[in-house]
């Protein structure tokens, strides 16, 4: 938090958020457009538990490939389990709700999505088309 204050990153809510999304948040967003509105302002968003080892996993994937993803941490948010009732409406039946990865503005999946895309060679050309990689 120390590194945003001093670049001037804007906090929300306890997490550091473009200024497109900060203009937009208010108090009192409900759950389901937060997640909409950080999904569609910022090129990757990873929502997470900070103790999930799947969430390291997937944000240790897309930091090493050189994204800055933009890092909910559910169990520090105080909107978190409204959030994640959210992302479980999101996912399909079979997935699990967190990690839960925003490529682009559009739901990728989790953990094993982030991976098949990894291994395919599709995660990277989404990440550019994103804007989130300029290789």
């Amino acid at each position: 938090m120390q590194v945003a204050k001093k670049s001037g990153i804007q906090m929300v809510h306890g997490i550091a958020i473009n200024s497109g999304a900060a203009a937009s948040m208010k108090l009192g967003m409900s759950p389901y457009s937060l997640v909409r509105e950080l999904a569609a302002s910022n090129a990757v968003v990873v929502f997470s538990m900070s103790g999930c080892c799947m969430c390291t996993v997937a944000k240790q994937l897309l930091r090493g490939l050189g994204v800055g993803p933009l890092v909910i941490e559910l169990d520090q948010h105080a909107n978190g389990p409204e959030i994640e009732a959210v992302l479980y409406e999101v996912c399909q039946d079979d997935q699990q709700p967190i990690p839960a990865v925003f490529i682009g503005g559009k739901f990728l999946g989790g953990v094993e999505s982030l991976m098949a895309c990894h291994i395919n060679g599709s995660l990277v050309p989404l990440l550019k088309d994103a804007g989130a990689l300029w290789l």
